[in-house]
């Protein structure tokens, strides 16, 4: 694998056509740091785990999906708008592009599920799923209805706190990630990169009240052991994403 492309808090280019529009508000980061050789087994081929300090980590991340639209069309205000929380790891491929390869998506429209599921291979699922704000405080639920494991969940409530002016390189690491690693299109290279761009994100302070989930093992990871190593919030951002690249980086038609 050749050297990693460098960790940049802003896009490293700008999406002007993209294949989808979307909003990703009140988002709580919960990070475990782990062996690489523990998600080596996870990750697609064609990838290796990317790591900060020789440990990469499992994400736990939870959000609002706002308003997904295609091309340059306006977003879908309710099958577009929905919670959605997914278990990540992070990648690199041998173009040196990092980036996120998602084990598992947990969302609560079931429309969005099939077609993610079905037009990208993306591992998405149908919950039940609630997003309450009270005060400084966020509360993210899920229980899982379909495809299964039937009943895995996660309960998330994280207190947001003071405004991060210059985040650390690990935070950087955690969050600014241009793009994910997915089995795309099936045959002898299945690895592609969906590439996304965004502002560069407001990161906060966050205290983790509540963490209760099996979703990370239901993934096929092994449980956290400890508290986590990073606990962010951001109130969110506006994403474009781009077409996915084959391996050899060209953008399909």
């Amino acid at each position: 694998m050749p050297k990693p492309t460098p960790v940049t808090p802003d896009a490293p280019t700008r999406i002007r056509t993209p294949l989808l529009t979307q909003e990703w508000l009140d988002l709580a980061f919960i990070h475990w740091a782990v062996d690489p050789g523990v998600v080596t087994a996870l990750l697609p081929r064609g990838t290796v785990a990317d790591t900060h300090d020789g440990v990469t980590y499992v994400g736990l991340v939870a959000f609002r999906m706002h308003r997904v639209g295609w091309l340059r069309m306006p977003g879908v205000p309710y099958l577009g708008t929905f919670p959605e929380t997914n278990v990540r790891l992070y990648s690199v491929d041998e173009h040196g592009r990092r980036g996120v390869v998602f084990r598992s998506m947990d969302a609560s429209r079931l429309i969005p599920v099939v077609m993610g599921r079905a037009g990208f291979r993306l591992p998405y699922l149908w919950s039940r799923m609630t997003v309450r704000q009270a005060g400084d405080t966020v509360t993210y639920t899920s229980s899982r209805r379909w495809p299964g494991p039937r009943g895995a969940y996660s309960r998330i409530t994280v207190r947001t706190g003071e405004r991060i002016e210059e985040p650390t390189e690990l935070e950087h690491f955690l969050t600014a990630r241009w793009g994910m690693h997915n089995a795309f299109f099936g045959g002898p290279e299945p690895l592609a990169f969906l590439p996304n761009h965004h502002p560069r994100w407001p990161l906060y302070r966050a205290e983790l009240l509540t963490c209760k989930e099996n979703l990370i093992t239901a993934a096929g990871l092994p449980a956290p052991s400890g508290a986590p190593a990073s606990v962010l919030y951001s109130p969110g951002v506006p994403v474009r994403l781009g077409r996915p690249a084959r391996p050899a980086g060209i953008p399909t038609p």
